[in-house]
């Protein structure tokens, strides 16, 4: 049986804390540059998807925006719900926008253009997206940081937007397959729901100090054993 979790140490817990300030600032400074570039580059090629996702970038700012105000605070737990909450907000907030995007697509029947600079956007993101949101959730959880782990969650959903918009500027270009941004999109939209209920309820990931709850509530492998479970010979 796998021993329960101990809280880190203090020292520990003030290293990874600065970490997650770190990966907060990085995070908020790439997508802010991201979605100056999608949008400028989705106005140039009339795209509609480009644009889309120069917005989700804004959203993902805000989403590290708030572990970025809950960790400028020396008690940082004690702002922890509030920014679970945003960040619960922000998923909401790119699952109704992607929903209404798609719908509209789907039902005009609107083509992505073709724009090279997305392509490229999309390809980088790809790259660059998963490792830094592995970084924020490997961080999160080590330091029992709710918020930390459901902002890794929102990166990781920046993620399959680039692979989204990427398809579907390739499928466009290559197939004529107008239709599959949208319906990828709106499967990406209903995994954005999903995480921020999540988040809202603060299911994501056990403290390190604290057991799961009777009802088996923590069950991403963060957590350890009921402190009451019996040890086994």
């Amino acid at each position: 049986m796998t021993a329960l979790q101990v809280a880190p140490a203090p020292a520990r817990r003030a290293v990874l804390a600065r970490r997650i300030r770190l990966l907060v600032a990085a995070t908020i400074a790439y997508n802010a540059v991201e979605a100056v570039v999608a949008i400028a580059a989705g106005r140039v090629a009339d795209s509609s998807a480009l644009v889309g996702f120069g917005l989700d970038s804004v959203i993902e700012v805000s989403s590290a925006a708030a572990v970025a105000w809950q960790f400028a605070a020396a008690d940082h737990e004690r702002r922890e719900k509030a920014a679970l909450r945003l960040i619960a907000l922000s998923f909401f907030a790119l699952a109704a926008y992607v929903t209404v995007d798609a719908a509209h697509a789907l039902v005009t029947g609107e083509r992505p253009e073709h724009s090279t600079a997305g392509m490229v956007l999309a390809a980088l993101s790809l790259a660059i997206m998963p490792a830094l949101s592995y970084a924020q959730r490997r961080t999160g959880r080590e330091l029992g940081s709710r918020s930390a782990v459901a902002d890794s969650r929102q990166t990781m959903l920046c993620t399959y937007l680039s692979a989204v918009l990427l398809v579907g500027l390739a499928a466009n270009s290559l197939a004529g397959w107008w239709w599959a941004d949208p319906v990828v999109a709106l499967a990406v939209a209903a995994v954005a729901v999903k995480e921020g209920r999540d988040a809202w309820r603060g299911h994501l990931c056990c403290a390190p100090a604290a057991a799961p709850t009777a009802d088996g509530g923590c069950t991403d492998g963060c957590c350890g054993p009921p402190a009451s479970s019996p040890p086994h010979g």
